[in-house]
């Protein structure tokens, strides 16, 4: 613990009390400058900076400060060095972004480990709203049908509403998916709410997203190929389906699946 000794006029301490007590002698307040020890300030600065190189979602700065509820100019002086990291920008950054707090404090592990990849949530019924205030946008279609670019479906016209729902990236939004290939985890006809990756070149392995290939959209497990790093494997949650060996080229677009919803009833 840490006391710094400050001067301020009792004019301005009194008047902020009882405005109309206009002393002019000055006394001395005891503040507390409180610190966090042993925190490697500089190591977590870096890891940071490197989740926003290499996030699968592709975050940005100012995107990071809205997930984790800060101001981004605060954020930005985190980041800086003016303001030290504390234990609650730790701990915010490791909950709501699903990041290991032992690899963010101290570099060892997995930047990811601990996250749930994705979340599973089950809903008996799901009120929709008409306005785009009340939540994230629910799209009618299946983004597993057809081949065009997916940015050319997700309009407007195709708003069946919009949800609101707790634990969801308000910058995400939610398809449906048909196709029992990732069954248990994906029902047939199941929705889900993705975000676009904005680089396919890092990849997390072992996450689920919706892959865009020039013939086909599908949605699967990113594996990492064990002999041909130009390569990548498709994995399907249901046994019945074989693996698919692609060339990471061949991937045209990328969407992280960021929970599954398993929904009985939209009303």
């Amino acid at each position: 613990m840490v006391f710094l000794r400050v001067k301020i006029p009792l004019y301005d301490f009194f008047n902020y009390l009882c405005p109309v007590n206009p002393l002019c002698r000055e006394i001395t307040v005891i503040t507390q400058k409180i610190t966090t020890p042993n925190m490697d300030n500089e190591g977590i600065i870096g890891r940071i900076r490197y989740l926003l190189e290499h996030s699968p979602a592709s975050l940005t700065q100012a995107e990071m400060a809205r997930r984790i509820g800060m101001d981004p100019s605060n954020f930005s002086k985190h980041l800086s060095g003016k303001l030290p990291i504390s234990r609650s920008l730790v701990n915010r950054i490791v909950v709501d972004l699903g990041i290991s707090k032992n690899w963010l404090e101290k570099g060892e592990g997995m930047p990811f480990e601990k996250r749930s990849n994705p979340e599973v949530v089950e809903y008996d019924d799901i009120r929709i709203f008409n306005h785009p205030y009340r939540g994230i946008p629910v799209y009618d279609i299946d983004v597993t049908a057809g081949c065009r670019p997916l940015e050319r479906l997700l309009t407007d016209d195709q708003v069946r509403g919009y949800v609101d729902l707790p634990r969801l990236n308000p910058e995400s939004v939610i398809v449906r998916v048909s196709g029992d290939s990732m069954e248990p985890r994906i029902a047939d006809g199941g929705f889900i709410a993705i975000r676009p990756v904005k680089s396919s070149s890092t990849i997390f392995w072992g996450q689920i997203y919706l892959v865009m290939l020039s013939d086909y959209r599908m949605v699967k497990v990113l594996r990492r190929h064990p002999t041909n790093p130009s390569m990548v494997i498709l994995h399907s949650e249901n046994p019945l389906y074989d693996d698919m060996d692609i060339e990471r080229d061949e991937i045209e677009a990328l969407f992280l699946v960021e929970t599954i919803l398993n929904i009985k009833n939209l009303c």
